[in-house]
């Protein structure tokens, strides 16, 4: 299977990543699970701030709350895989508060926006536990092959 084409945003102020380790990320989950719904083509990723994030929320979904990850769906014919839209203030403020690791509490949010690509739904409770055991499945297989990408803030000014 060919290795997808991969396009990082970091609209971010404060996020230092490593770009090669992140799309690496996307093409172990498409090397792993061959059997998901996602078109051919290239996928976006787009790291955001909380008020970049909750105003694409309010101008796509009507809903101007803050989130953690919105994915928007990929058109093969347009040759596009889809956009996944993350929230690292949110992140951030998460792993704080629940003394998790950021960068893989960043990274959890790369996998579940993958997963809604892939056709996982989080919104109804059967189908939401499906998609923490797919979550689960994902992070233990980045770790398993290494791949887990190191995600910095600068400190704010």
């Amino acid at each position: 299977m060919p290795v997808r084409p991969i396009a990082i945003a970091n609209r971010h102020p404060r996020l230092r990543l490593d770009r090669r380790t992140v799309a690496r990320v996307m093409a172990t989950l498409d090397a792993a699970f061959p059997q998901a719904k996602i078109p051919d083509g290239e996928l976006s990723l787009v790291f955001l701030t909380d008020a970049a994030l909750a105003q694409l929320h309010a101008d796509f979904l009507d809903d101007p709350t803050t989130t953690d990850v919105i994915t928007f769906e990929g058109d093969a014919a347009l040759g596009t895989a889809g956009e996944i839209c993350v929230s690292v203030d949110t992140a951030a403020a998460y792993a704080r508060q629940h003394q998790r690791d950021f960068s893989a509490e960043l990274t959890l949010y790369l996998v579940h926006g993958w997963l809604h690509l892939a056709g996982f739904d989080d919104l109804v409770p059967a189908k939401k536990r499906a998609m923490r055991r797919a979550e689960a499945r994902a992070m233990t297989l980045l770790a398993k092959a290494r791949v887990t990408p190191r995600f910095t803030l600068k400190a704010a000014k």
